[in-house]
């Protein structure tokens, strides 16, 4: 069974830091990008970064660049985001997606195959 469970979040207050991590399993690893995307209430899910498994490239959304670094443990299977400087408006539920690698530039949620349960980050001010 193709499996993602993303960890990680919680509780932090505003300035504080967080590590999420999607662990894997149940497809080739190498073969897929694993992209991470959140949805806040009320709003559609957004997509914020993505890491190509099999070269490393990495994307990141305008909005997150210098606060969120994506990376990877190819021999854990599991990928990680970590979020520096939160803000109230990260509040939200933090989702791993898996998507072919040739697909690792795109954040459109209908295109990727596998997905985890999501994570809740909530920052207090």
């Amino acid at each position: 069974d193709v499996q993602l469970q993303a960890s990680g979040g919680g509780l932090v207050q505003a300035g504080g830091s967080l590590r999420l991590s999607c662990a894997t399993s149940g497809f080739t690893f190498d073969d897929y990008a694993i992209g991470w995307f959140r949805q806040a209430p009320g709003k559609d899910r957004e997509g914020l970064s993505c890491i190509d498994n099999s070269f490393g490239n990495k994307y990141y959304i305008n909005s997150v660049k210098g606060r969120f670094t994506i990376s990877s443990d190819n021999a854990k299977k599991t990928v990680y985001l970590q979020i520096n400087g939160l803000i109230p408006e990260d509040t939200a539920v933090y989702f791993c997606a898996a998507v072919a690698s040739e697909y690792s530039s795109s954040y459109t949620p209908e295109i990727y195959d596998y997905w985890g349960q999501g994570t809740l980050v909530t920052v207090s001010s």
